[in-house]
């Protein structure tokens, strides 16, 4: 299963560390650039972080290197050192959430945290024209090869909003592998281009994120394809993103 985080604020340090915990005891953690065939029998995990939140920074990273688990922290370049205010539909808090500096970033180990593509600018992609799209899928990998002197070719869709062209475009723009919200199994294939991931977060309870972690919540597609159908995203721009 490949798990994505947000937030780790200072109260849920210890619940996070806790959930690594379970993380290393009850699976192999994996890079998400992996590409190897996987040891049938044997469970694997790879954990991502979106955003680049300096709480994730500060709790979540240090916890995870202390047990060299790796993780690809997926970052919007036009965003870095901001508070951004984009819309958020599923309960998430982070109006006080600023996103790290290239400084930090240049701090994170290169052999556990890999830095990958998340658009510009966070919009909601299904929403924009062919050509935001392409600028917000190119221009972001561009950019942070350009800050950080290094490419960043693994890419996860802001608020897992994906379609067959967007991951079309996501190809011709030269990325390895793509990130979804979809919590299907991952890396059956090792060469797959389109990986599914599941949400979790360090509130979550000890059963739940390790029900999670297992692969037990596999049934959620069907939940969010509801969702979506009942509470759609409303249509984003460049004036309405931040509020």
């Amino acid at each position: 299963m490949v798990l994505h985080f947000h937030s780790v604020s200072d109260e849920n340090r210890g619940r996070f560390s806790r959930h690594m915990d379970d993380v290393c005891r009850l699976t192999n953690p994996l890079s998400a650039d992996h590409r190897q065939p996987l040891t049938p029998g044997k469970r694997y995990s790879v954990i991502t972080i979106d955003d680049g939140f300096q709480s994730a920074n500060e709790n979540g990273i240090p916890e995870l290197l202390k047990r060299k688990i790796p993780v690809t922290v997926f970052i919007s370049p036009d965003l870095i050192g901001t508070t951004p205010k984009w819309a958020t539909f599923d309960g998430d808090q982070l109006e006080n959430e600023q996103i790290v500096s290239v400084e930090d970033m240049k701090k994170w180990p290169d052999d556990l945290v890999t830095i990958g593509s998340h658009t510009l600018t966070h919009p909601w992609l299904p929403s924009s024209s062919e050509g935001e799209a392409r600028a917000e899928l190119k221009g972001s990998r561009d950019k942070l090869k350009q800050l950080l002197n290094k490419d960043a070719d693994l890419f996860s869709f802001p608020y897992g909003a994906s379609n067959e062209n967007l991951i079309q475009m996501c190809r011709e723009a030269g990325y390895r592998r793509v990130f979804t919200n979809s919590p299907k199994l991952a890396f059956s294939d090792p060469e797959e281009f389109v990986t599914g991931r599941l949400k979790v977060e360090p509130t979550d309870w000890p059963i739940e994120f390790r029900l999670k972690l297992l692969g037990a919540y596999r049934w959620m597609p069907a939940v969010s394809a509801w969702k979506r159908k009942f509470f759609p995203m409303p249509a984003t721009s460049s004036s309405t993103r931040t509020q």
